[in-house]
C-alpha cells in the first residue's frame, strides 16, 4: 500500500550486528518502492556519515535513521543526543531499534527525541515484518520534509 506521491527515501541504518544488517536489507529488498539502504557499523561512522567526513564525504543526507543503541566507539544515545541537538539534522527522524527493553533505555531515548523506540524481535519473521512497517509507515503515512528545502 503507497501514495500516490510516494517517493523513494535514503534510510541510514546505524547497526554493528551483521545478522541484523542482513535482516534489515531482507525486510528493504522486498519493499516495492525502492528506497535506498544506506549502512555504518559504530557511532562514530554515523556521525561521519551524517558530517560528510572522510569517506562519507559524498554521502546523502538521511530521509530516516534506524538506530541501534549498543555500538561500538559512541552509544546510540550519544548518537540520538548529537542529531538531535544539530540544527541541521534535528528534523530527520530517528527511529531506535534495539534489543533492550528496558525501561530507562526507552525514557532516556524519548527524553533525547527520539521519534519511535522499537524493541527488534528475536524470531526472523517478526524482525523483517517490524522493519518492514516502520519502512511503510516512514514512506507511505507520514509526509517526511524534502531534502531541497531542508537544505537551504
Amino acid at each position: 500500500m503507497t501514495t500516490p506521491d510516494a517517493q523513494p527515501i535514503e534510510v541510514l541504518l546505524v547497526e554493528d550486528d551483521p545478522g541484523d544488517e542482513l535482516m534489515t536489507r531482507e525486510a528493504f529488498e522486498d519493499n516495492k518502492i525502492g528506497n535506498t539502504l544506506h549502512v555504518v557499523r559504530d557511532g562514530e561512522e554515523a556521525l561521519d556519515f551524517l558530517y560528510r567526513r572522510g569517506a562519507y564525504a559524498q554521502a546523502p543526507t538521511p530521509d530516516l535513521i534506524l538506530l541501534d543503541l549498543n555500538l561500538p566507539k559512541y552509544d546510540g544515545r550519544q548518537v540520538l543526543e548529537r542529531i538531535k541537538s544539530d540544527p541541521d539534522l534535528a528534523h530527520i527522524p530517528v527511529v531506535v531499534l534495539t534489543t533492550s527493553s528496558a525501561e530507562e533505555d526507552i525514557l532516556r531515548s524519548y527524553r533525547l527525541h527520539a521519534n519511535a523506540y522499537v524493541t527488534k524481535p528475536v524470531d526472523l519473521d517478526q524482525f523483517i515484518a517490524a522493519v518492514r512497517q516502520i519502512d511503510e509507515f516512514f514512506v507511505t503515512v507520514v509526509r517526511l520534509p524534502r531534502q531541497d528545502i531542508t537544505q537551504r
